[in-house]
C-alpha cells in the first residue's frame, strides 16, 4: 500500500526560507537600503520584499539569483547560517564577500592582475 503524498501548503516559507529571509534583511540594512529601494531595484513591490524578509513567502530561484547578483554574492551565501550568528567565522566570511564583491565589479584585466599581485604579497606575510 502506498503512503499518501503529503501536499505542501502553497508558497509558505519553510526552513531554508527563514534563513534566506533573515540574510536578505541583514544585507539590505547593512547596505543602508530601505525596503522600497531594494524592492525597486529587484522589480518587485516593497510589500513582496517584506514578505520575503519576514519569512511569510518563499523566494523563487530567479529572485534569489537577482538578489545575490545585486549584492555581488554567490547564491549559496544567502543560505549561510543566520546573519545574527557571531564569531570569527562569520566575520571572515563577511570580509571575504566584500573582497569578492570588489573583485567581481572590476572590469579591467590590468587592475585584476595588480589586485592578484597585492593579494599574493599580503598572503605571504
Amino acid at each position: 500500500m502506498r503512503k499518501p503524498v503529503r501536499k505542501r501548503s502553497g508558497r509558505k516559507a519553510v526552513g531554508a526560507d527563514l534563513i534566506v529571509g533573515a540574510n536578505i534583511r541583514q544585507l539590505r540594512t547593512n547596505a543602508g537600503l530601505t525596503l522600497s529601494a531594494l524592492a525597486a531595484a529587484m522589480g518587485i513591490s516593497h510589500q513582496q520584499l517584506h514578505k520575503y524578509e519576514s519569512e511569510t513567502n518563499r523566494i523563487s530561484a530567479g529572485m534569489l539569483f537577482e538578489i545575490a547578483q545585486f549584492f555581488t554574492l554567490p547564491v549559496d551565501a544567502l543560505f549561510e547560517g543566520h546573519a545574527d550568528t557571531e564569531g570569527e567565522n562569520t566575520v571572515l566570511q563577511s570580509a571575504r564577500r566584500r573582497c569578492h564583491g570588489v573583485i567581481d565589479r572590476t572590469t579591467s584585466l590590468a587592475t585584476l592582475e595588480t589586485m592578484a599581485k597585492i593579494l599574493r604579497a599580503l598572503s605571504s606575510k
